[in-house]
């Protein structure tokens, strides 16, 4: 019996499925036998901390970033570390940089150490701050100078005008260093003291106004007493240092003096012996090493002699007998030489880096080897499947009878013959074309050739003026065809006098850009013999810099005073540091003295709208190297296959392709452009993409042809080509329209070129039928690590930006 009121379930009631354990769990507990597994922790709950935990993670990182940077502060400048290197830029030439460098030494409590034979190079010691500078003046007018000093500077201290700030060569240079990557830097305006005090108010607020363009939220610091020397000293000791990424992993080092030592077998190379201070990394004996605009070198030892800027010079040299592990030279056992240099290592010719920057071809390598075994029985059993019986007299032999041909055979014979025939002579055109294109090249490049080494005296004027109205041609040329290929990019118009399957016979088509397959491996040119190639560079790159963050190489460290023994030195190294230009080495990590193909992406710069043609040479600084090469440029993107671009654009980023040696990024790169009268222009700035040989540029070439007569999905087709047997060659092509019809031919009309096309919809009378053929391009091997000394810019006034201020 059912209480009266109680629940009854009633037919609709939820029946929920029972849960069904299984004997899963039960037996991996009786297989385990009371073993618990090790449970790992997955990164997700790694991230998962708690909120105390993050907390104090974030406070340990921040305590340990903040102990590297004053670290770094100690060192730069101290006992121990390099001298803190500050390279002095006037950036206009009323710019008293010879006051504001002479008040710098003037100050109480310093020791000044003059360079001789330098003009505005000294080094400043102060042993009650602890701390020692060099300063470097360099001049805003030798481009090469200033940025082969910026490569190693810690600090740049840029000299402007009180009135005018920054002239046109100042701005130029500042331009190219922003460029390539500024360390830290101060900005000084030394005098203005002459000026009425409400001039000067006024002059100040224009400064600081058209400042805000390179140097925004910048200090100006004035220059004209000793109080203001200090305090700009106190900001240069105690600002945080910037970093440059191509040199902090590399071991550098500014040359404070040198001795050229000739050769027993000739006076133009020998062994140049370079001192200065360990900066970047430890310099390895074994390692190459690069002087800037100059090229790769071994080294045959490392010496330690006295620290000429010493802030004691007993303790430090007793430091230095205790702490490094150096040995005595056993050649020479003079007392003086024992107590003044010192071995630190030689060079082991095991260990050493080669200096071999291409691969020497095998010119047998590409050929065909003995047939394998396999290949030999796959030709027998070819052999044999092709046998045939044919009816012969008695007594003919089997040589006798292989030549006897069949009735229905002879045929077929005659129209092999007739296609070996026309292969022939399509061979005869190819080899005409290129020879003409040979002899064209070499007729272009004597002519460049008679054009550099021409000189004019100053008195012939008038052909002077008539030279610069043919540059004026070649550019209004250029700028031609900059335009042409904007409003038609990559048309030409099809040859009448060679046929277009002879002439067009290296491109092919395809389907589709985008998605149709190109082997990287497929006709390589013999240039690629040369280079060298990584499996997998980034992962090489990943590999070195591990073992530069983590592994202690051995050699000089940082802040050592050494002296570099570089070998087979031409001798005009020594001659421009004699005329005053910076000596400056990087050492090379491994593989960077072998060459290979690199790509830059690059931008054009807005100071320059000149029209820049692909395999124009061009001067490229990439990281501490430059060179000339011709480039390459193509479009940037996310394909495997790139598209040519003839000229270098305003509008966007482009990839610049060349022959080089290896870098690892991250590297700045700045291309320029040299006129006829010696000057630079700079064109682009970049970075270091990839090194990659089998980046696939390709060029498009595009055929027009326009509708004669239209039907409703077909039309006649005219002027795309002159004669029926180019339309039989690339009818497999797909053709497309301007306005976005695709079709294909069907058939030609006649023998002069007519053919009937097949669409997907109606044409209009104004629209244009295209094909498209490509090519893969490389490419030019014009390497050449000599840059000629570019002329200086002419100063103006000033550059400042127009921003008037009203004076009384």
């Amino acid at each position: 019996m059912v209480a009266a009121g109680a629940h009854r379930a009633g037919p609709l009631k939820q029946q929920n499925k029972a849960h069904k354990g299984g004997k899963h769990h039960g037996t991996a507990q009786r297989r385990a036998g009371g073993r618990v597994a090790v449970k790992a922790l997955p990164h997700r709950r790694r991230r998962d901390l708690s909120r105390v935990d993050r907390r104090h993670q974030a406070l340990q990182l921040r305590r340990k970033r903040k102990e590297e940077v004053l670290a770094e502060k100690r060192s730069l400048g101290s006992r121990d570390g390099p001298p803190h290197l500050v390279v002095a830029v006037p950036l206009h030439s009323r710019a008293a940089a010879h006051d504001a460098l002479r008040l710098l030494q003037s100050q109480d409590s310093v020791i000044v150490h003059m360079d001789e034979g330098k003009a505005g190079s000294f080094a400043v010691l102060c042993p009650r701050l602890k701390q020692r500078w060099r300063f470097v003046t360099a001049q805003a007018g030798d481009l090469h100078a200033v940025m082969d000093l910026a490569k190693v500077a810690d600090s740049l201290l840029f000299i402007l005008d009180p009135v005018d700030g920054w002239d046109s060569t100042g701005e130029h240079c500042l331009s190219c260093l922003f460029a390539q990557g500024l360390p830290s830097y101060a900005v000084a305006v030394p005098g203005g003291t002459d000026l009425p005090p409400k001039k000067r108010i006024d002059a100040k607020k224009k400064l600081t106004k058209a400042m805000e363009k390179w140097f925004p939220e910048v200090k100006l610091f004035p220059l004209n007493t000793e109080q203001e020397s200090s305090v700009l000293l106190r900001h240069l000791a105690t600002q945080k240092q910037r970093h440059l990424a191509f040199r902090d992993r590399r071991a550098h080092l500014l040359a404070y003096a040198a001795e050229f030592v000739p050769s027993q077998e000739s006076d133009q190379v020998g062994t140049l012996k370079v001192s200065g201070f360990v900066r970047g990394q430890t310099l390895n004996v074994n390692s190459l090493v690069h002087i800037v605009g100059h090229g790769d070198f071994q080294m045959s030892q490392v010496d330690a002699p006295p620290d000429p800027l010493s802030l004691n010079p007993r303790v430090v040299k007793g430091k230095k007998s205790q702490d490094m592990d150096v040995q005595e030279d056993s050649a020479n056992g003079t007392d003086e030489m024992e107590e003044d240099v010192k071995i630190l290592m030689k060079a082991d010719t095991s260990k050493q880096e080669s200096l071999q920057s291409e691969v020497v071809p095998d010119p047998m390598e590409g050929e065909q080897t003995w047939p394998t075994e396999e290949e030999l029985q796959e030709a027998e059993a070819s052999q044999k499947e092709n046998k045939r019986v044919v009816k012969v007299p008695k007594g003919t032999s089997k040589y006798q009878a292989a030549w006897i041909v069949d009735d229905g055979e002879e045929g077929s014979e005659e129209g092999d013959d007739d296609d070996d025939d026309d292969d022939f002579g399509d061979d005869m055109m190819e080899e005409a074309v290129s020879q003409e294109g040979e002899s064209s090249e070499e007729e272009e490049e004597l002519a460049e050739e008679e054009c550099e080494t021409m000189t004019m005296s100053e008195c012939m004027r008038d052909d002077q003026y008539d030279e610069k109205m043919e540059e004026d041609e070649q550019m209004l040329e250029k700028y031609k065809q900059e335009r042409m290929d904007e409003m038609f990019p990559d048309e030409v118009d099809t040859p009448r006098d060679v046929p277009a399957r002879v002439r067009f016979q290296k491109y092919r088509g395809l389907k589709s850009f985008r998605t149709s397959p190109w082997d990287p491996k497929e006709n390589l040119p013999r240039d690629y013999a040369r280079i060298y190639q990584f499996q997998d560079f980034s992962r090489t790159r990943k590999h070195l810099f591990r073992q530069i963050e983590k592994e202690e190489t051995e050699g000089a460290s940082v802040g050592w005073y050494v002296t570099l023994h570089v070998c087979n030195v031409p001798v005009s190294v020594m001659e421009s540091f004699k005329e005053g230009k910076p000596l400056v080495l990087f050492s090379l990590l491994p593989h960077e003295q072998k060459m290979s193909v690199l790509n830059f992406l690059v931008r054009r710069h807005p100071s320059n709208s000149d029209p820049v043609k692909a395999k124009e040479e061009l001067i490229f600084h990439c990281g501490f190297r430059r060179f000339r090469a011709s480039p390459l440029f193509s479009q940037h993107t996310s394909a495997d296959k790139h598209k040519l671009e003839r000229f270098l654009r305003l509008d966007t980023a482009l990839v610049v392709t060349v022959y080089a040696p290896i870098t690892f990024p991250p590297a700045s790169v700045l291309v320029f452009k040299q006129r006829n009268n010696g000057m630079q222009d700079l064109i682009a700035t970049g970075s270091l993409l990839s090194v990659d040989p089998d980046r696939i540029i390709i060029k498009r070439l595009v055929l027009s042809g326009h509708p004669f007569k239209i039907y409703t999905k077909s039309a006649v087709v005219r002027y795309m080509f002159f004669n029926r047997e180019d339309v039989m060659w690339f009818k497999p092509v797909e053709l497309r329209t301007k306005w976005g019809r695709r079709g294909h031919i069907k058939e030609p009309l006649g023998t002069h070129g007519h053919m009937k096309c097949h669409f997907d919809g109606q044409l209009k009378s104004q629209d244009t039928v295209l094909l498209n053929l490509y090519k893969r391009v490389y490419p030019k091997w014009t390497y050449d690590p000599y840059v000629p000394e570019p002329v200086s810019w002419v100063r103006s006034e000033s550059a400042l930006p127009v921003h008037e201020v009203e004076m009384e």
